[in-house]
């Protein structure tokens, strides 16, 4: 299925693609004919050989020049697929029902692997159809002129042919399991070099570059491994195909020596027998490199799917899509603003990775905190809210109306997250923030004033064009955690969902951001601060997963001895910190 939809999604450019491939497999046909004749008239008349030489290159340099041809415009058909491959998945990934976290491998590593080389080989298999179609039409007609010519050598020739795709189709499996094995550890040394960029520091502090350095190699080592044994099988499936050509060339002296004798087969018929056995091996080598690239491209499809939502296949994967191969696609359209603004977003009986029985009501307007100590369940219970984690059980409800996917639901403009660990990317601050979103600097610079940015943007040379490196390392810890808050705050969500958002912030700063967005909207905050606190109408303080506590601050400091506890060690970890001191409080 997945074969058949990227021959058709651009159908016009796949069949021009095949219309301009299929002349260079069937050009030698002409040339074999041509060789029979000259080789055939040598005897005759010398000017009439000569013309015919000269057809014979003219015959092989107009089937060069079609390769040309044929390359330069089959390459934006390859690439149309690949990008509608790699298109899907994403679209799954980012917009699909069902938590996404659920569905990505272990590393980012790995998914660059799928998306690169699994989709290279699901393009690989539907493009060797063009060369099937093209090498059968040439042995069809070929053996058809041959069988003309001496019927008992051709069918000869055919047997090898025939041997050669039995071995194809009994390697079949052995090929797929030895591929699969090769693609899962040539993804875990793609994970682990990204972990290793990633992790540059750690390493260093720790002096464990030496140790990192061989396990990488131990990585190698076992890629390198699975990886000649998989080319070790297609290799030797593809010498096998070769050895056709010269089993056919010596059947072919054997079988033609008396017939040549005899005179009924001449010089020109050995020249065409000779050029065309060459061709025809293109046929058995085309049939065994489909048929070991279809377990490939059955592993590759596997992975990719994988990548999918639980209710899409692998037809999903290859479903049409628009792609832009020259130019600029046109701007996105801003998103339309939902018609149900938020009265009240509400949570029963929610459970998920070791949160259990939560009930949660946030009201617009209101400032709702979840504190607890580390481990207790404070970001498992957000992202479950927000559909990035699989729910156990529970339900969650907007205005009183239940929500079936939160995942696709509680997105921009209904509510933005800035999550515990800051994303940024090797891009301008702008990029940064607006992630594609059609606004203007106008907006930016409000978002960024909301998150008590404006003095830190004030103090950069290229302002929103600045570039933050990396994962933002050219900014303070305490700027990530900001611009990630910014990012947020311009898509003017009706719900705001922060995680952690003040821990690297000086005592001042923080009370700013508060103060400032306290009053935009309405929010959910986890956040052990006391700034936080101070200002919620509401918190819910978490202990191993379930709910300790519920109300006001006061309240809770007078009902609660979690809250009690929590709220003392705070305070003295909050005093510790304006005197220099460096010890953490009880959230870590």
């Amino acid at each position: 299925m997945v074969a058949t939809r990227l021959a058709t999604f651009d159908f016009r450019r796949y069949l021009i693609g095949a219309l301009l491939w299929l002349p260079v497999h069937v050009i030698p046909l002409a040339g074999g004919l041509v060789l029979q004749r000259v080789f055939d008239g040598l005897q005759g008349d010398a000017g009439w050989v000569l013309w015919l030489c000269a057809a014979f290159v003219g015959v092989e340099v107009a089937r060069g020049l079609m390769i040309i041809i044929a390359w330069t415009y089959g390459v934006y058909w390859w690439a149309a697929a690949a990008t509608l491959l790699r298109a899907n998945a994403l679209r799954s990934l980012l917009t699909a029902r069902g938590p996404a976290a659920a569905r990505l491998p272990h590393s980012s590593g790995e998914s660059v692997s799928r998306l690169r080389d699994d989709v290279a080989d699901a393009v690989d298999f539907t493009d060797e159809s063009v060369s099937l179609a093209g090498t059968t039409l040439f042995a069809a007609a070929a053996l058809a002129v041959m069988a003309s010519v001496d019927p008992v050598i051709t069918l000869v020739l055919v047997l090898p042919m025939i041997a050669i795709g039995v071995l194809s189709r009994v390697m079949r499996q052995a090929i797929g399991r030895l591929h699969q094995r090769a693609r899962v550890l040539g993804a875990a040394v793609t994970a682990y070099v990204g972990e290793i960029f990633g992790g540059v520091l750690a390493l260093k502090t720790a002096g464990a570059e030496a140790a990192a350095l061989e396990r990488l190699r131990e990585h190698n080592r076992r890629r390198r491994a699975a990886a000649v044994k998989d080319r070790l099988a297609t290799d030797l499936l593809d010498a096998a195909t070769g050895t056709t050509v010269e089993i056919g060339i010596g059947l072919v002296l054997l079988l033609a020596a008396p017939a040549m004798r005899g005179g009924e087969f001449t010089v020109g018929d050995l020249a065409l027998f000779t050029s065309y056995i060459g061709w025809l091996t293109a046929l058995p080598r085309s049939i065994g490199t489909m048929l070991y690239r279809l377990p490939q491209a059955a592993v590759a499809t596997e992975r990719l799917t994988r990548l999918m939502a639980p209710h899409e296949s692998a037809g999903d994967l290859s479903r049409g899509a628009d792609v832009w191969l020259r130019g600029d696609p046109p701007p996105l359209p801003a998103a339309p603003r939902h018609g149900d603004p938020l009265r009240v977003l509400e949570a029963r009986g929610l459970s998920a990775l070791g949160v259990r029985g939560i009930d949660l009501r946030v009201e617009r307007g209101t400032f709702t905190v979840i504190t607890g100590a580390v481990g207790s369940g404070k970001t498992t219970l957000v992202r479950a809210l927000l559909g990035l984690l699989p729910l156990d059980e529970g339900a969650i409800m907007w205005n009183g109306t239940p929500v079936e996917d939160p995942g696709t639901f509680l997105v921009p403009g209904r509510a933005a997250y800035a999550s515990q660990v800051p994303r940024l990317f090797s891009a301008t601050l702008r990029e940064n923030l607006l992630l594609g979103l059609p606004a203007g600097d106008a907006d930016l610079r409000r978002a960024l004033e909301l998150a008590a940015f404006e003095s830190d943007l004030a103090a950069m040379p290229d302002g929103l064009d600045t570039v933050v490196g990396p994962r933002g390392v050219r900014l303070s810890g305490g700027q990530v955690q900001r611009a990630t808050a910014a990012r947020a705050l311009v898509r003017d969500p009706d719900l705001l969902v922060v995680d952690d958002l003040s821990s690297a912030l000086d005592v001042e700063t923080e009370r700013s951001l508060w103060e400032r967005i306290s009053g935009h909207g309405t929010l959910l905050v986890v956040s052990h601060r006391q700034a936080a606190l101070e200002r919620a109408d509401q918190i819910i303080v978490l202990d191993r997963g379930r709910v300790a506590g519920r109300g006001r601050l006061g309240e809770l400091l007078e009902s609660c001895p979690e809250m009690r506890r929590l709220w003392s060690a705070e305070r003295i970890a909050e005093a510790e910190e304006r005197t220099g001191g460096g010890q953490a409080g009880p959230w870590g």
